[in-house]
């Protein structure tokens, strides 16, 4: 294949990537507390770049040091995935049970005033900086880096020793991480429309896709433990 059919590959493969059920699972669980379809998509980015930072770092070390990464490794990454859906999950549903407040806040940028939907946890304070829900998320880009190490970071590694040149093996983990941002940025937007929706005037509504988003998480979290643990024998 010719330079470019390898990193056209790459970045197609990126953006399928994305599409893959653990991830969109994990990313709901964030993108449910987000009331502005721009931070959903921000929260997709920060993703897939935890992500690609962890594919560049375990590229370095397959492509320079001929690192490989076993069976057995693999199973343990994955198995720390499901764990952390399962956490992820049991997170929103602790929100949620905890109860909030979710209202409207006015703000003047210059001569235009808009009006936006919040939601509060009971007992927290009301921090000016939060109002958008534009923040930068250390979780969303350590999630995105545990899944960047996990079994299907290994499958796309698996193309980089059929790669005779070493930048180029570099170059095509870079754009596949680059497809996979994409990829992810345009899922978190689209999981996160309901969310956006729903949230002014169907508050109800709104809790139940988020305890919905929860339940999803927890159940492939666990199908994905004991597929790990018990059927592909982790520990046995």
């Amino acid at each position: 294949m010719s330079t470019a059919a390898v990193l056209g590959l790459g970045f197609v493969i990126g953006l399928k990537h994305a599409i893959e059920a653990d991830h969109l699972a994990a990313v709901s669980t964030i993108v449910s507390e987000r009331r502005s379809l721009w931070s959903s998509m921000f929260i997709g980015g920060v993703w897939g770049l935890g992500h690609t930072i962890s594919l560049v770092v375990a590229g370095i070390f397959v492509l320079l040091l001929n690192f490989q990464i076993s069976e057995q490794n693999e199973r343990m990454l994955e198995f720390f995935v499901g764990v952390m859906l399962v956490l992820l999950g049991l997170n929103v549903w602790r929100k949620l049970f905890r109860g909030g407040t979710l209202h409207v806040h006015a703000h003047e940028h210059g001569a235009r005033q808009h009006v936006h939907p919040h939601l509060h946890e009971t007992k927290t304070p009301d921090a000016p900086h939060t109002h958008h829900g534009f923040s930068f998320s250390p979780r969303a880009l350590i999630i995105g880096m545990i899944h960047g190490l996990a079994g299907s970071a290994a499958l796309m590694l698996a193309v980089i020793p059929t790669i005779d040149s070493r930048p180029l093996g570099l170059l095509y983990i870079v754009i596949f991480g680059i497809g996979s941002i994409g990829g992810m940025m345009l899922m978190s937007l689209l999981v996160g429309l309901p969310f956006s929706l729903t949230a002014l005037r169907f508050n109800r509504f709104n809790y139940i896709l988020q305890s919905v988003a929860g339940l999803i998480s927890v159940g492939l979290g666990f199908f994905i433990i004991y597929e790990k643990a018990f059927s592909e024998g982790l520990f046995g």
